[in-house]
């Protein structure tokens, strides 16, 4: 099954792939790996922005996070053509708009982690970093990076 005909079968449309907010690329493959840069939480509605432990509960962040990686499947599908060439998630670098008290990261970022699972399978699973940070960009509730294996 191709990963588009996997999306329509989790009733999954991926957004248009956003552009630069500032003077970088959003993907640079080079060998086998694409390095897709940090995909800021953003839905239909706009930014999803909030501060995980002041004003939005980890649930909320988790969805946040899955905003986040249809944003990196996107990315990768406009440097890539298809997703189906993406051989393995490698790794994801999560970040999240928390309090210092705030320590449910893992459980944000499991917002994006699933979604990989849920579209690749096994290749889906990966390495992983999420930790806290006392802002990100615009306010968003999560920022995340992708590393993808690509034949």
């Amino acid at each position: 099954m191709s990963i588009d005909s996997k999306l329509a079968e989790l009733g999954i449309t991926l957004p248009a792939a956003p552009a630069p907010a500032a003077n970088y690329v959003p993907y640079v493959q080079t060998g086998n790996l694409l390095f897709v840069s940090g995909q800021i939480s953003s839905g239909p509605g706009g930014l999803i922005t909030g501060r995980l432990g002041a004003d939005m509960a980890a649930e909320a962040g988790a969805e946040a996070a899955r905003a986040c990686g249809l944003a990196l499947l996107a990315q990768a599908r406009a440097a890539l053509g298809s997703l189906d060439r993406i051989t393995r998630v490698v790794k994801l670098n999560g970040f999240v708009n928390s309090t210092p008290e705030f320590t449910d990261q893992p459980e944000v970022i499991n917002g994006c982690s699933d979604l990989m699972v849920e579209v690749f399978g096994d290749k889906g699973r990966h390495a992983r970093a999420a930790v806290s940070a006392p802002a990100l960009p615009r306010g968003v509730a999560v920022e995340i990076e992708a590393i993808f294996e690509v034949a």
